[in-house]
């Protein structure tokens, strides 16, 4: 059976991305975007990234940012993640592979975003609200999704331990992204919560291979 990965992002601290590698996490998120809560420069980047062991993906979140920026993150990381109005061609430019996070708008077509960025290692599916480009902390409608869409899926948006189990046996994500519900606080982690959300994860199969 296919388990599912597990992204905890918005990590500003050096004992969260401890407390996150040591609960079994697959991947970290650092947020580069500086309109968010959660986001540190490239000189943080590089203390932080530098705790990650390896097989550990290193995942940098951008919001339609200077390409010198962006090539200059790409030193501490292994995972581009383009949460704003990026084009295949500018999600392409750079010397790391990309996912591309897509806001559950009405009206959004996942099939046709899938072929427009064909090259993307994985769409990550984030609520939508007006003016912020992701970390809403709110969810959406899990059936929107199409069942066999051609990039997997990371889940995203107001994920936490009460509710991704039911997310993961409704979607059957490939990964499920969590920042506020593993919080005490913008951008501050609670070991405890990182631990009871792997746990969550770690014992739950999406219902098609149950």
């Amino acid at each position: 059976m296919q388990r599912t990965r597990v992204k905890i992002c918005g990590l500003t601290r050096e004992e969260d991305v401890d407390a996150a590698v040591a609960a079994g996490a697959d991947a970290l998120g650092f947020v580069l975007w500086p309109g968010s809560k959660r986001a540190i420069d490239l000189a943080r980047l590089a203390e932080l990234s530098a705790r990650v062991p390896a097989f550990v993906t290193r995942v940098g979140l951008v919001v339609d940012q200077d390409a010198s920026f962006v090539e200059a993150a790409c030193e501490h990381l292994d995972l581009l993640q383009f949460h704003g109005d990026e084009t295949a061609d500018v999600c392409e430019r750079f010397a790391r592979p990309y996912i591309k996070a897509l806001r559950m708008r009405e009206g959004v077509d996942l099939e046709a975003a899938a072929s427009t960025y064909g090259k993307a290692r994985a769409l990550l599916l984030d609520a939508y609200k007006p003016g912020v480009p992701g970390g809403t902390g709110e969810t959406f409608d899990w059936s929107r999704i199409p069942a066999n869409l051609a990039k997997p899926v990371i889940l995203a948006g107001g994920l936490h331990a009460m509710n991704v189990q039911q997310a993961i046996r409704a979607v059957g994500p490939f990964a499920v992204d969590v920042s506020g519900g593993v919080e005490a606080a913008p951008g501050i982690k609670a070991a405890a919560k990182i631990d009871d959300f792997l746990r969550q994860v770690l014992t739950t199969y999406p219902s098609k291979f149950q």
